[in-house]
């Protein structure tokens, strides 16, 4: 071979050599220009013969979360971005994030395949709605692609079907003993002096959110057909108290109509409250529930407890009733300075003879009103979930006029109207009652007491029912059986006092307190007002 051939067959295997490292360096070039599967921006809008299933099906869920499917890689862009922006509409803007699930492995020849994948909306409220989709992808001139469907944006939307949504009717947080909201729903201005403590044991009882809409698949015609998200089920239930809807709203209006302090406290006689109200001049503290106050003749009802255990008395016992009378170096008067002469003990309770009360309390032992009074559970003690209570606070008289002046509700003689309640439910019931404001959180028992015997119970509910026929609650004749008593209890400098009634009508015991009514005739006319409404 001759050297000028053998320098060209050398010349040309370079050159062959040379052809085939340019053209390997330019298949490595587009191999690394193909989109990856976890690429976003221009890459996301671009198709290309390598992807896979799977960076399909991821780069379909990034467009679908943008809501704008008119670039991605589906059978039908058009009718997919049509129905998905009027599913974003009619879901009033809700957000939506997916994440792929599982794309099963795909032989080389295979032509359709499916993918799962993971959806969220997120509502106005805090509420989310997620469930699991399904893609279904076939192969189209050789490319993979989303087969659009209505399922892909929930499985169970079929053909013609769309999504509705609808806000959920605010569920009660607290509910009354008749399932009526008291707190959240429709309770606006429901128990106002309660709100807070009602709010906060239900947040602590139960913290869930729940949903605050409805989704809904419906058909062409707008009909529902099935609730997809939304329903009752997802919701916490409410705590329930022991109060009524329709007693509170009857307390609170009678005392939004009275012009000074008004309160009001009423209770199942098995311990159940039932309302518990006081108007804006009473202040915004439960006073209802701890305020303690001089009970005047109201607290009558523990000296006649304790006259007939501890005096020697019956209801019908002759005593005098006179005008006026010192008693120790107490001079005590009647109100308007009324004389009855002698009459029964029933008849002078229901007359407020203070005079009468006033000698029987001063010949009784130094603790005998502290006696009956904590048999009638003014000195009990109990804590019920998410209130400050007291009943009251009588002690033992330090002198005699001090057991005097007690024997008429004045003094060192401190009740509370949640405790005036809790006397007459004893009364009416003839049992230690305590307190109770859920229905099923207990109250605690710190100091419980021992109701009084039968036999005297029954004495001072004929003295109560007289109070109301006959004496000085008569203008309750026309409000049913009503038992109770009437109060005045100066204050301060005693230029002023408080009006109190206190009774029961069946099983529903009850006090009403006004701070500086001078008379009890305003209290009667409240507590007729409540027990009409």
């Amino acid at each position: 071979m001759s050297p000028a051939r053998k320098r060209g067959i050398l010349i040309g295997a370079a050159l062959a050599v040379v052809a085939i490292v340019v053209a390997a360096v330019v298949l490595l070039v587009r191999e690394d220009r193909a989109p990856a599967a976890s690429g976003g921006g221009q890459g996301d809008a671009t198709e290309s013969a390598q992807e896979s299933p799977a960076q399909v099906a991821g780069r379909f869920l990034r467009l679908f979360d943008t809501g704008d499917l008119t670039t991605a890689p589906v059978d039908d862009p058009a009718a997919a971005t049509t129905a998905l922006s009027g599913t974003r509409a009619a879901l009033n803007g809700a957000s939506v994030r997916t994440s792929l699930g599982e794309v099963p492995t795909t032989p080389g020849n295979a032509t359709t395949t499916s993918a799962t994948f993971h959806v969220s909306w997120a509502f106005a409220g805090n509420s989310a709605w997620k469930y699991e989709g399904k893609l279904d992808l076939v192969r189209n001139a050789g490319k993979w692609v989303v087969r659009w469907a209505m399922s892909v944006i929930h499985p169970k939307l079929e053909a013609g079907q769309r999504l509705s949504l609808a806000p959920v009717a605010a569920k009660p947080i607290v509910a009354d003993r008749d399932g009526k909201a008291l707190v959240g729903g429709d309770a606006t201005g429901v128990a106002p002096i309660l709100q807070g403590a009602l709010s906060k044991v239900a947040a602590g009882e139960n913290s869930g959110t729940g949903a605050t809409v409805t989704v809904s698949r419906v058909d062409v015609s707008g009909k529902p057909v099935e609730t997809l998200f939304g329903q009752a089920a997802e919701t916490d239930k409410p705590l329930v108290s022991t109060l009524s809807v329709a007693s509170q709203n009857a307390a609170q209006k009678a005392v939004d109509g009275f012009a000074g302090p008004a309160i009001i406290v009423a209770m199942k006689t098995s311990g159940e409250l039932l309302a518990v109200a006081q108007n804006g001049a009473a202040g915004n503290q439960p006073k209802a529930l701890n305020g303690l106050y001089s009970p005047g003749s109201a607290f009558k009802i523990a000296t006649a407890t304790a006259a007939l255990q501890q005096g020697g008395v019956s209801a019908d016992s002759p005593l005098p009733c006179p005008g006026s009378e010192q008693i120790g170096t107490r001079t005590l008067k009647n109100d308007n300075g009324f004389d009855l002469g002698t009459v029964s003990l029933k008849t002078a309770f229901a007359a407020s003879c203070n005079t009468t009360f006033g000698r029987l309390a001063g010949q009784l032992p130094a603790d005998g009103l502290a006696k009956a009074a904590s048999q009638l559970g003014l000195n009990a003690d109990f804590e019920i979930p998410g209130l400050a209570t007291e009943a009251g606070k009588v002690e033992p008289s330090g002198s005699g006029d001090e057991q005097v002046e007690a024997g008429i509700g004045q003094g060192r003689v401190q009740v509370s109207p949640l405790g005036a309640a809790l006397m007459a439910a004893t009364v009416a019931t003839g049992k230690p009652v305590v307190p109770k404001l859920w229905q099923g959180l207990e109250t605690k028992v710190n100091a419980g007491y021992q109701a009084p015997p039968a036999g005297v119970l029954n004495q001072v509910r004929a003295m109560m029912r007289e109070v109301c026929t006959t004496g000085t609650a008569k203008a309750l004749k026309g409000s049913g059986a009503v038992f109770g008593k009437t109060g005045t209890a100066q204050f301060g400098s005693g230029a002023d006092a408080n009006g109190w009634f206190v009774g029961y009508r069946g099983d529903v015991a009850f006090a009403v307190m006004l701070e500086g009514s001078n008379d009890s005739k305003p209290a009667v006319q409240l507590a007729a007002k409540f027990l009409a409404g």
